[in-house]
């Protein structure tokens, strides 16, 4: 028996209407009808939708690749599809399965990349919230070949930030040349994709070294699995506090989630001969410095880990529907987002925050 729907011609949204302008929370933004959509399109009711740092980025514009505009911002939809384009073939998806939406909107499938499974950097690539309208609205329109099923037991609130964090840091870790016992540094331990990390890099065997500031942080971080703490501003010596905790030698990986220039050129310093340093974060115009001489002689492998394809978003959902992983969030609506913003941009955000869509349902029909 199918599902059907009534769709509202407008809706609730945040809209960045220009470059450097200022984020409006708007009643009567558009939504696309079920006619208008494209063959392989399916349009989404949210739920939920998590914040995320690029989400600051995209409405700053302060990449050196610009954001579209006017923007809806957003990359961490959960929701349920209420229309799927006409003439779609082969869908993997049905009206009233609930998916979640990623920052990899849409990707040939076809092109060398998308079939060595790096979709992510697909020539055709669509990305949500920054060159296609994303989350941060009442419904959203995606692809059905790469909208991702949530599993049952798993909550959507919760699911949110798997979609974006939790993808991006589960495969950073499997690419981090680590195995079972390794010690793995998480500079930004305390952030949203950072808390994320710890506990992947625990579930998958590794030992955690935790690097971020406050007690609050502090403290969450022994708390998801972190064996060793230290705090970046209290710390007289942070490579030589590192390698201490560590038993001397330095970590065998570090992955860069703290949105720092610091924190990659530290690195090299603490990283033991053989370690990986995956660059992960994406600070707004930031250079990768390092000291070439020890670089080489410590031979370090420095490796670029970008957000991830469609089997890492089921892998990372699936470990997080088993318990192994728990997004530590802020519920807020959908008009706290500037002020969530700004906690981004101050460092003070602890774990994620995840707006309610719900809270913000407005029908004009």
């Amino acid at each position: 028996m199918s599902t059907s729907y009534t769709i509202p011609k407008t809706q609730k949204a945040a809209v960045v209407e220009s470059v450097g302008g200022t984020l409006q929370i708007k009643d009567d933004y558009p939504v696309k009808q079920a006619s208008e959509l494209a063959p392989g399109e399916c349009l989404v009711k949210l739920e939920f939708t998590g914040v995320c740092h690029t989400d600051l980025h995209a409405a700053k514009n302060d990449w050196p690749v610009p954001a579209k505009t006017p923007l809806i911002g957003g990359h961490e939809g959960v929701g349920h599809i209420v229309a799927i384009g006409e003439h779609t073939q082969d869908s993997p998806v049905k009206v009233g399965d609930r998916v979640g939406i990623k920052w990899l909107a849409y990707s040939c499938l076809e092109c060398e990349q998308c079939r060595k499974g790096n979709e992510q950097v697909c020539v055709k690539g669509k990305y949500s919230g920054f060159s296609v309208d994303g989350t941060f609205s009442q419904y959203v329109v995606s692809w059905v070949s790469h909208v991702t099923p949530i599993p049952a037991n798993l909550d959507s609130a919760e699911a949110a930030s798997i979609l974006c964090a939790g993808i991006t840091v589960y495969r950073a870790i499997k690419h981090s040349q680590t195995h079972i016992g390794d010690w793995i540094v998480l500079p930004g331990a305390g952030g949203g994709l950072g808390h994320l990390a710890i506990q992947y890099a625990v579930a998958m065997g590794l030992r955690v070294v935790a690097v971020d500031t406050g007690a609050e942080k502090r403290d969450l971080c022994l708390k998801l699995g972190a064996e060793k703490w230290v705090d970046f501003k209290e710390t007289k010596d942070l490579v030589k506090d590192i390698k201490d905790a560590t038993g001397g030698a330095g970590p065998h990986s570090t992955i860069i989630t703290a949105a720092s220039n610091a924190a990659y050129e530290q690195a090299i310093d603490y990283l033991r001969p053989g370690g990986t340093l995956m660059v992960v974060s994406l600070p707004g115009q930031g250079k990768l410095s390092c000291d070439i001489f020890f670089t080489v002689t410590k031979a370090i492998s420095i490796l670029g880990s970008y957000v991830g394809n469609r089997q890492d978003a089921i892998e990372s959902l699936d470990i997080a529907a088993r318990g192994k992983v728990k997004c530590y969030y802020t519920l807020k609506p959908l008009s706290a987002l500037q002020e969530t913003y700004e906690g981004l941009e101050e460092g003070t955000v602890v774990g994620r925050v995840v707006l309610d869509m719900k809270q913000t349902l407005v029908y004009h029909l």
